[in-house]
């Protein structure tokens, strides 16, 4: 392996809480039911796909499309609000060395992120010249489990996707980078999926792995 490709959210940096509370905001002001249990679904899943699994116990009149990327937007505009607070202690020492470690041992490296809002998040906490690409939410039509954000992170790399090993903490995530051909290490939730090749307990875990 020559390349290492990580998913942004939940391996990188932590911005469950962001998420759960714009959509508890949003859910909220519809008078939909919304708890932790539910959020945990919207994992590794896209801003659209992720209203439709909240609007499953929405009970008013149909939405229209125009309704729906307006409650879409919304949602996205209170998570950005709160992604303003973030600063480079959001992301770890351990993280961080790790990622220089790689750079160190000639590795190429890139996030795979089905957010739109990756970039902002690496600039808000001073990550961005770690990485030598970002495929996000901006460059695809298909979120994971669609291996699509993997493949062009591979692409912008100019790595076959064999080359490439991909770190997940959503099942989701390591079922896109199967499917893309790609290796897949596991931390988190994804550390004991059976389809993980690489279970890592810790993110330093993968200096073992890319000797």
């Amino acid at each position: 392996m020559k390349a290492v490709i990580f998913d942004l959210d939940g391996v990188i940096v932590f911005t469950d809480k962001f998420h759960y509370a714009a959509w508890k905001q949003m859910a909220d002001e519809m008078g939909i039911y919304f708890d932790e249990q539910i959020n945990n679904r919207l994992r590794g899943v896209s801003r659209m796909e992720s209203l439709e699994i909240i609007l499953e116990r929405y009970e008013g009149e149909a939405l229209s499309a125009e309704r729906k990327a307006e409650l879409a937007e919304q949602k996205n505009t209170a998570y950005r609000e709160l992604l303003k607070t973030m600063t480079p202690a959001d992301v770890t020492d351990e993280v961080r060395t790790v990622l220089k470690e790689l750079r160190k041992r000639g590795y190429r490296l890139a996030i795979g992120s089905s957010s739109k809002n990756a970039k902002f998040i690496l600039e808000k906490v001073e990550l961005t010249d770690y990485f030598d690409a970002v495929s996000d939410g901006t460059n695809i039509t298909n979120s994971k489990p669609d291996p699509e954000v993997f493949l062009k992170a591979a692409e912008f790399l100019e790595m076959d996707p064999a080359e490439c090993l991909v770190v997940e903490d959503a099942y989701a995530g390591i079922d896109a980078a199967k499917s893309g051909g790609m290796k897949a290490a596991g931390i988190g939730d994804a550390f004991s999926y059976e389809k993980t090749d690489y279970p890592i307990q810790t993110f330093a875990d993968l200096l073992e792995i890319m000797r």
